[in-house]
């Protein structure tokens, strides 16, 4: 019987949803994986730092009385793209002309860090609500595109 091969964004799209289920965020599961040359070099997913307390699963609590959100944003967890970014950094692997597949679209403070990274590709499936990470991504010419249903669609500008 024949077996149709996933194409190669498909592949790596279903491994960053593999690697989201890692996540330890109750609020939002994330995960992100950077390729290079079809290589998978590094994973990412939101959680908080090694060896600290993750946030509790059902929210705030008598410890944690204001869970880890401060003015809507979570405060305790660094991003899937930022873990995939820094372990690549802690092996000594060069992010340099390398495509990061993430479940969701990045928010600025990634966009930014990607782009200094040397990311050349990001390649998203889930909405996030923020524009401006997609102006940094035009402004610095990185290529986005948003995944759906097995098919790459390239992000235009819309602002």
């Amino acid at each position: 019987m024949y077996h149709q091969r996933p194409s190669w964004d498909t592949y790596f799209m279903e491994i960053a949803q593999l690697v989201k289920t890692r996540a330890t965020c109750p609020r939002r599961q994330v995960g992100a994986v950077l390729v290079k040359d079809k290589r998978l070099i590094a994973t990412g997913y939101n959680g908080a730092p090694s060896g600290l307390k993750h946030c509790p699963d059902d929210g705030p609590t008598k410890d944690w009385p204001n869970g880890c959100m401060k003015a809507g944003h979570c405060i305790r967890s660094l991003h899937a793209e930022q873990n995939a970014l820094l372990q690549a950094a802690k092996i000594g692997i060069p992010c340099e002309n390398s495509t990061m597949y993430v479940t969701c679209q990045p928010c600025n403070s990634c966009a930014k860090m990607l782009i200094n990274a040397g990311v050349k590709k990001v390649i998203y499936e889930g909405d996030y609500p923020d524009d401006f990470s997609l102006e940094l991504f035009r402004e610095s010419k990185l290529e986005v595109f948003r995944y759906i249903k097995h098919k790459l669609v390239q992000v235009k500008e819309t602002l």
